[in-house]
């Protein structure tokens, strides 16, 4: 059955190795399980109901990703959106959290209309050869730097923006630790050497009483305080029309860039350089994004974490299928889940964006019009702190550098609309 499902033999792969990169890649984004319903709580909303539309609304994107598109992709509310969501939305404009979830709803509504409209297939399909290897690159480089900072390595200074931590604290050492170690491992064969590592990492996590044991089960709490409460009346208004676009273009580049550097690293990237299937992975994000906000949170999206799956051999949805399970299982061993830190996953995360990089001595670095855009995505995604931010600027930079180099015959029309969409929103959101 999982044969005939997830074709399997065709991508080279078996049951096992794809459980074992469903586990990893849940273990590395688990941290949103508890981050998000922390961050949606200071909007007002009911911290324990947004812990279970969290883990409900991963668990359906994820399904509809495995089964519907058979992709080694992870779905859960967004890191980035969620900020938006909070602290943009509710707490900048003065709206309620009510009117922000109808938003994200109807938001979601226009994903499913453009991605059975393939409007968001034309798009991730017309990124140029140069850009998707740079957006690959570049959310490594994403990856990185959020590692360094989960793991104290790299920290905020008012002078200088960034500044070294300290490096005898224990998350930095255990974070370098677990990066060591998963290099040392995947230098020796071991298949399993991310898991491994972060596993390791979290047990001396405990043994040293930095990670305190909080028990192995608890029943979920109720969904009632956040169920169907969207505010529409709110939400229709003239001011919130923007607010609507806000959250679909954020949400549509997030997700384009996401599937282009996973499917890349999975080799899923068909001869003619489009993605097989694309518009069927298109609509998991997108349906999952309403069904999220009927629970209760944020926008829900594709997950660059999902690429520490793929480095462990994951290649089907059936990857996807197993991060979902996890995270349904999670509302019950919500303190298991939670025993996982972020230093323990940092250094796998900083040896996936290794791997990302590489692709990088693809690019014909003679030519400055194909590697000045590389570099500005690769740069701008981490610097900017958004995937939607450096995919954005890379494709202005593309058109630019390619017209004043006389080259402006290498820019297809979809390049030029998306980089004037880009502008537009730079100028006017």
């Amino acid at each position: 059955m999982l044969e005939k499902l997830f074709k399997l033999k065709e991508h080279d792969t078996d049951v096992r190795t794809e459980m074992l990169a469903g586990l990893t890649t849940f273990l590395t984004m688990a941290y949103i399980i508890f981050v998000n319903p922390t961050m949606l709580a200071t909007t007002g909303m009911d911290q324990g109901a947004v812990f279970v539309a969290t883990c409900l609304a991963a668990m359906v994107g994820c399904f509809i990703m495995g089964f519907v598109a058979n992709y080694p992709v992870a779905q859960a509310p967004g890191m980035g959106l969620n900020a938006f969501f909070t602290y943009s939305v509710v707490l900048g404009m003065g709206h309620t959290w009510k009117v922000a979830l109808a938003a994200v709803f109807l938001s979601g509504l226009c994903f499913i209309a453009l991605s059975v409209l393939r409007v968001r297939e034309w798009i991730i399909n017309a990124i140029p050869t140069a850009l998707r290897i740079g957006i690959s690159a570049g959310i490594g480089l994403f990856l990185a730097f959020i590692a360094l900072q989960s793991s104290g390595v790299v920290v905020d200074n008012p002078a200088t923006l960034v500044h070294v931590g300290d490096l005898t604290s224990f998350p930095a050492v255990m974070a370098a630790l677990g990066f060591f170690l998963t290099i040392a491992l995947v230098h020796r064969g071991y298949k399993a050497a991310v898991l491994i590592a972060i596993l390791v990492v979290t047990v001396i996590g405990v043994l040293f009483g930095d990670i305190q044991f909080a028990g192995v089960m608890s029943m979920p709490p109720s969904l009632a305080p956040t169920f169907m409460q969207m505010d529409f009346g709110g939400a229709l208004e003239v001011g919130l029309i923007s607010v609507v676009f806000a959250f679909l273009f954020v949400d549509l580049f997030d997700t384009a860039g996401t599937l282009v550097g996973v499917a890349t690293k999975a080799e899923l990237i068909a001869e003619d350089g489009k993605l097989p299937r694309l518009n069927r992975a298109l609509l998991a994000d997108s349906t999952a994004t309403s069904v999220g906000a009927i629970l209760g949170t944020s926008n829900t999206t594709s997950f660059v974490e999902s690429v520490s799956g793929v480095a462990v051999g994951g290649r089907t949805g059936l990857t996807a299928v197993t991060v979902g399970v996890l995270f349904l299982l999670a509302l019950f061993f919500a303190p298991l889940a939670g025993m996982v830190p972020a230093y323990a996953t940092a250094g796998a995360l900083f040896y996936v964006a290794i791997l990302m990089m590489s692709g990088l001595v693809s690019v014909d670095w003679r030519d400055l019009t194909e590697a000045a855009p590389v570099v500005v995505v690769c740069l701008l995604m981490p610097l900017t702190y958004s995937i939607a931010e450096g995919i954005g600027l890379g494709f202005i930079t593309y058109a630019a550098v390619k017209v004043m180099s006389g080259k402006g015959r290498d820019v297809n029309i979809s390049v030029w609309v998306i980089a004037a969409l880009f502008i537009a929103k730079i100028i006017f959101l």
